[in-house]
């Protein structure tokens, strides 16, 4: 992949873009393709998954057997290959030494960011979704709806590529025609698992992935995306057609050396270097914005960190893309005598209101799936079906406001290093012979659930600059404030009794009882790495950060297209939300730029 370094950036850009993951990779792809300069700036080191995916390694050639370290928490093969949750020389810290107040923070160093890694479930939010506040009192509204952000939906699904189908359900959107690719068939035990689940209510359908199932039509997608607008038409078809549908041969964490799974490496930015109109610059570390006289946003300031040398780059508008909290990080480290609390944090809601998904999970063995014949179950690298959430008529009975949908882990998945751990609540403790006997019976047989849940935002949970603590290039840190309320830790315990019933459903057991404290059944705050909030989006400059095409109140050529502008977050994964958003405010941000508002 074409890079530049320090040395050869252009004098001025229309446009900087700093990230280059979901937000910034779905930024710098519409800017480009409608014609806009633009320079990204990315704080890890360059990463191209077509030469670096080891696809066909098997668990057993790697070190512990592929198993996870403090350096590799997701295991030796995973893509994340500068990041983790602890980042050498950029700590983090925390207000409180209260383990249940503390938020971990997950930082991906490398081009492409987190969509390197990710799970890629891909589900839309729903109307309800949106308007939260109106239906329960509880958080806040968004400034649009559904209406507004379903068109880019469906250019997000037909652009990346995404399989599922429709069902008709509850605040569970249904995609247009075309949008969607077929879903792969469900595995054993999933299958299982929807027959036996209908006795409890629960729809198991299948889920949205980012994932090909088949190859793109690349001869009438590119029309549908960018119409009027050949030279993008004819790029685009390109880098659809260089795109493999997956063979379901390895897990999508790898990375995916046949570009069948969405990364921005594989998907956002090659079609936007191909016009000509994108440089990147790696290892850039953005220390923070500049701003003129007038308050208008001139450049960013950022660190080489190959040479430890300071620069500074100049454009017409700003995109921050960073991620959540790191954008906030930037804002807030960005004073001036006009910005005095950090730039465009006139309502003093910079860091506020930030979130992660409610999280838990329980898993039992099923003796209905023990000793199944030989058969390859790899699949589409995750789940191939799911449950969105199904109580709305029972909302007011739960305890808890709001819900989560559940997802899968089932089959005869690649073995690892704990392949065999763990029988000894079922057979007494075997060895030898037996041990090796026990271990084929009870493969493939265990099924686990996990639940993934909305949190409400609320005053307790924000994050802020650390008044003492800098990282290693002496740019101050961010200090985290994190407080579940009742509502997450009755969601997280009312999610752990329903995996419990649903196991013994289908007759199956468990080595432990579900928790009924939501406290100690609910995930620590940040180990979703679905953080987002922070510079929420509003009606008014009062009550946000930014306006409803994501553009900040008080700086007009400052804009922030990451997860930071959400007003809540749904059960739904928020990745496919940010990249509509981000598609939406870039279509705008063109159109500014060429009225010359900005």
């Amino acid at each position: 992949m074409p890079l530049i370094t320090a040395s050869k950036t252009q004098p001025d850009y229309d446009v900087i873009v700093i990230g280059s993951g979901a937000a910034g990779g779905q930024t710098a792809y519409t800017l480009t393709m409608g014609g806009a300069k633009v320079l990204m700036l990315e704080a890890g080191r360059n990463y191209d998954p077509v030469k670096e995916t080891p696809m066909f390694h098997t668990n057993v050639s790697a070190p512990l057997r592929g198993g996870s370290t403090p350096e590799k928490p997701f295991g030796f093969y995973d893509a994340t290959i500068d990041g983790g949750w602890q980042v050498p020389g950029e700590p983090y810290t925390n207000a409180s030494e209260d383990p249940e107040r503390q938020f971990t923070w997950w930082r991906a160093r490398m081009l492409g960011g987190r969509t390197n890694h990710w799970g890629r479930i891909s589900l839309r939010n729903g109307p309800y979704d949106f308007k939260p506040h109106s239906r329960d009192g509880l958080g806040f509204d968004w400034p649009i709806g559904y209406e507004d952000v379903a068109p880019y939906y469906d250019k997000v699904e037909m652009l990346i590529g995404v399989y599922g189908d429709n069902n008709a359900l509850e605040n569970t959107p249904d995609s247009p025609t075309g949008c969607l690719l077929p879903p792969p068939k469900a595995r054993a035990g999933e299958l299982y698992t929807q027959k036996h689940a209908k006795k409890l209510g629960l729809p198991v359908i299948p889920i949205h992935r980012a994932v090909l199932s088949t190859r793109q039509d690349a001869d009438t997608l590119p029309q549908k995306l960018h119409p009027g607008n050949p030279k993008a038409q004819r790029v685009l078809a390109q880098a659809m057609r260089e795109r493999a549908a997956c063979f379901w041969a390895t897990d999508c964490g790898r990375g995916c050396a046949i570009k069948a799974n969405y990364q921005s490496t594989t998907v956002h930015l090659p079609p936007a270097l191909a016009t000509g109109n994108l440089d990147i610059l790696p290892n850039a570390m953005a220390r923070e914005m500049l701003v003129d006289d007038a308050g208008k946003a001139t450049g960013v300031v950022y660190v080489d960190k190959t040479t430890g040398e300071e620069h500074r780059v100049r454009a017409r508008v700003i995109t921050l893309a960073a991620s959540s909290a790191e954008s906030v990080r930037l804002l807030l480290n960005s004073k001036s005598a006009r910005f005095p609390n950090g730039l465009a944090n006139s309502s003093g809601l910079v860091g506020k209101y930030i979130m992660d998904t409610v999280g838990a999970e329980f898993s039992g063995q099923i003796p209905a799936l023990e000793n199944l014949p030989l058969h390859n179950e790899d699949g589409a690298g995750g789940a191939h079906v799911y449950v969105p959430w199904w109580l709305y008529p029972d909302a007011g009975k739960l305890g808890f406001a709001r819900g989560y949908h559940i997802e899968f882990a089932t089959g005869r998945n690649m073995p690892s290093a704990g392949t065999a751990a763990g029988l000894d609540w079922l057979t007494g403790g075997s060895y030898g012979r037996q041990f090796k006997e026990d271990a084929r019976r009870y493969y493939g047989s265990r099924v686990g659930f996990a639940g993934r849940g909305e949190m409400i935002p609320n005053d307790d949970s924000f994050c802020e600059i650390d008044p003492a603590v800098k990282d290693r290039w002496g740019i101050p840190v961010l200090r985290f404030h994190w407080k579940w309320s009742e509502h997450e830790l009755r969601q997280a315990a009312h999610m752990e009794q329903t995996f419990a019933t649903l196991i013994e459903a289908l007759g199956g057991r468990y080595a432990t009882r579900p928790k009924a404290d939501g406290a100690q059944a609910i995930h620590q705050g940040g180990n979703i790495i679905h953080e987002v909030g922070g510079t929420i989006m509003g009606s008014t400059a009062k009550n946000s950060v930014v306006n409803p095409w994501c553009q900040t109140w008080d700086v007009k050529n400052l804009f922030v297209t990451d997860g930071g502008p959400f007003v809540s977050n749904a059960d739904k994964n928020p990745t496919l939300t940010i990249m509509a958003l981000a598609w939406r405010a870039g279509d705008y941000l063109l159109e500014e730029l060429k009225k010359g508002n900005l």
